[in-house]
């Protein structure tokens, strides 16, 4: 697939460098000359410097044999613009990141879908959902719903006291015989493991799960969690993400929001009904702890610092908090930050990758999830008629040992994937698959 991205740093450099490991031909546009020189330096991506709503930019780019647009500029506009030129010099998809969430409405989806942008994303609205997702769900350290719910992936830590330590799979199969749930990975010592049945768990290990809504109770158990109802919440940063998941929690929740820039306070404070604002700097620890850090049950730092949102979070736990949410957009420090006490990392560039993966793929795929600290992507394929996924039982379609299949959702029923299940047309299938896996599973459903 021919693939033009236009960015400003960060998303659209990491968007480049996922999708050329994929065997597309990527061609990205950024204003900065000296980064985009580091850029080619250390990849095969062709580079141009420039503003990508020039006509004479996005013509050096060729963007008449375009298969796929994407532009993620922080200035929603500039995508906005670079989406609509793009496509009306001949590319065939265009993807605009947009940052204000009243764009999202249908009503205004379809305005700019009359304009040429086919699709629009707001990592800032999805970084929040998945926020609030975490705060309801609190057991869990990531959470990810397939179809509507009728599969969800879970990551759960495991402590000392989680009844699997030591048991391998195997042994949990036999306890558990109309099983709900499957575990398709082991994250131990900066590895990812897909388990087989004499993998055992380990006590620290990050185990990915599949389940049916009827084994959440019964993985929670075993990974040694407890759900707890979180009444009180603690945000640092009024930005987007920060006033929409208060926005979401106000009514059932009391929330102190803390954001250091006084006229951003006061429009926050007319947005959000029943959220206290609170004009301080996320840095004064002096000041949480005289705001009551210590009787929050939840602590989420959204700012626009890494660094702070990470040693808040840290400070949050020294005082007894139960559940802490990070966002950290440096992807370095994903691995770091979990094994130093964070419970969840929210990173928007993975947000917008994950989402944007789908229109890259051959195979039909309904939703993508790229993971936090880890090199490997869950996929939400629709089996297409005859294609090869469908002809054989599992046990039998010589699956890349790469990759595994966690589930099957057909209609409004969902099923955990065992060796016998023959998978039907349109049925959707959760796969989680490792990097160099991926082209050998999207050819079985394409």
């Amino acid at each position: 697939m021919n693939i033009v991205i236009a960015g400003d740093g960060e998303v659209g450099f990491h968007l480049a460098e996922l999708l050329s490991e994929e065997d597309h031909d990527i061609t990205i546009i950024d204003p900065n000359e000296e980064l985009l020189n580091l850029l080619s330096s250390q990849t095969d991506i062709m580079t141009i410097a420039g503003d990508s709503t020039s006509f004479t930019v996005l013509e050096n780019a060729n963007i008449k044999k375009a298969d796929l647009l994407i532009s993620v500029l922080h200035d929603e506009k500039i995508n906005i613009i670079t989406s609509i030129l793009g496509k009306k010099l001949g590319a065939k998809y265009t993807i605009a990141r947009v940052s204000t969430p009243d764009y999202l409405n249908l009503k205004n989806r379809k305005i700019f879908n009359s304009l040429g942008i086919d699709t629009i994303v707001c990592p800032e609205r999805r970084a929040a959902e998945e926020v609030v997702n975490l705060l309801k769900q609190t057991a869990a350290t990531e959470i990810y719903n397939f179809s509507r719910g009728r599969l969800s992936l879970f990551l759960l830590k495991l402590g000392e006291k989680a009844p699997v330590i030591n048991k391998t799979l195997t042994q949990i199969a036999e306890e558990y015989i109309n099983l709900n749930f499957r575990a398709i990975a082991l994250h131990r010592n900066s590895k990812t493991i897909i388990p087989r049945g004499n993998n055992k768990f380990c006590i620290n290990d990050l185990v990915y799960v599949i389940t049916k809504p009827e084994g959440v109770k019964e993985v929670l158990k075993l990974g040694g969690k407890i759900k707890y109802p979180i009444k009180n919440i603690m945000i640092m940063g009024g930005g987007r993400v920060g006033r929409m998941t208060a926005k979401s929690l106000e009514k059932d929740t009391k929330i102190k929001l803390f954001e250091k820039n006084k006229e951003k306070c006061e429009v926050l404070a007319n947005y959000l009904e029943n959220t206290l604002v609170i004009n301080g700097d996320a840095r004064n620890f002096d000041l949480l702890e005289e705001e009551g850090l210590e009787d929050m049950d939840a602590f989420v730092a959204v700012t626009d610092s890494s660094e702070t949102n990470i040693f808040s979070c840290l400070l949050a736990r020294r005082h007894g908090v139960k559940k802490t949410i990070a966002s950290v957009e440096n992807i370095d420090y994903i691995d770091i930050s979990q094994n130093i006490g964070i419970d969840t990392i929210v990173n928007k560039k993975l947000i917008t990758a994950s989402y944007i993966a789908k229109f890259t793929m051959k195979a039909k795929v309904a939703s993508s999830k790229l993971l936090s600290g880890i090199d490997a992507e869950v996929f939400e394929f629709i089996a297409q008629p005859d294609s090869p996924i469908t002809k054989k039982p599992i046990y039998k379609l010589n699956f890349p040992s790469g990759a595994i299949i966690g589930g099957i959702v057909r209609g409004a029923e969902s099923f955990i994937a065992v060796g016998s299940f023959q998978i039907k047309e349109y049925d959707r299938v959760v796969v989680f698959s490792l990097p160099d896996a991926i082209k050998k599973v999207e050819k079985l459903f394409h």
